[in-house]
């Protein structure tokens, strides 16, 4: 700190520790019955690439290793994560708190929608009540012991983004992109939001890829050539994953049976994962 130090650090250009953020102290304590290892967000810079998706992809995959996983849908006007799963019965509460909905391989979910009489009523709220519930989502919910919570979040870097990062103790981000140039360009985005909130980007996960000939085996670039890998050293992203499009994948989610979803593509993000 400069001698002349006024305390205004708004008006001061100096990088001392005084203006430096610290994280922790945002974070916002979870339920005491709850010992959370890990806690993974799955971002995009808009919607529509398929963000819910790889949430319900990377969840099952590693309740298939043998962790306890839980997914927690923070998109709170769009929320997908209980359809894809199956799940249609209402979340309950003790004295103690709420519940997390148990799917049949044992992933614990938390979504809005298990929280409405009926799923398909819109959700019209402001954004500071949207992101006071994910908060409730963290602290109110007797998630008890798990290994990887996956955060499913809405598309962007607005209120309940901010609410995400700066609340929870994310240990790392899915970043999830698709091959249009103006997709790359978003996620340029959410990756320098990371930055400026000191979160890791674990890996970056185009979807949509490319489309494999059913006869031939030849891969198409349906929506252009990828840049994924030249973006994900450019933006300094270890990992990098091209699922393709796959009707299949698409059946399973709206059949609410992403318990069966076989995706190796995501094998290499989930092993990120497991170094962090």
């Amino acid at each position: 700190m400069s001698q002349s130090c006024d305390h205004n650090c708004a008006s001061c250009q100096q990088d001392c520790e005084n203006r430096k953020f610290n994280r922790e102290d945002f974070f916002e304590k979870p339920h005491e019955s709850s010992h959370i290892k890990k806690v993974i967000g799955v971002v995009s810079g808009k919607g529509g690439v398929g963000k819910s998706f790889v949430t319900s992809a990377l969840a099952v995959m590693s309740a298939r290793k043998g962790y306890k996983t839980a997914v927690l849908d923070s998109d709170i006007t769009g929320p997908s994560i209980p359809k894809a799963f199956g799940i249609h019965k209402r979340a309950m509460g003790n004295d103690k708190g709420i519940l997390p909905v148990v799917t049949e391989n044992g992933i614990k979910v938390m979504s809005l929608n298990l929280l409405l009489e009926d799923e398909t009523a819109p959700v019209v709220w402001r954004g500071p009540i949207i992101a006071g519930t994910v908060k409730q989502f963290w602290t109110d919910v007797l998630w008890e012991d798990v290994d990887y919570m996956f955060v499913d979040m809405p598309p962007g870097t607005g209120d309940v983004a901010i609410t995400v990062f700066q609340s929870l103790p994310l240990d790392g981000l899915i970043i999830v992109t698709t091959p249009q140039e103006l997709v790359s360009m978003i996620v340029e985005k959410a990756v320098k939001m990371a930055g400026l909130m000191n979160i890791p980007v674990i890996a970056l996960v185009e979807n949509m890829s490319y489309a494999v000939c059913p006869d031939c085996g030849r891969k198409f670039e349906v929506f252009g050539k990828s840049h994924v890998e030249e973006n994900a050293r450019q933006m300094g992203i270890g990992t990098v994953a091209r699922l393709p499009i796959n009707p299949e994948y698409a059946a399973l989610c709206d059949r609410g049976r992403a318990e069966s979803i076989e995706c190796r593509e995501l094998e290499g993000v989930l092993s990120a994962i497991e170094n962090l």
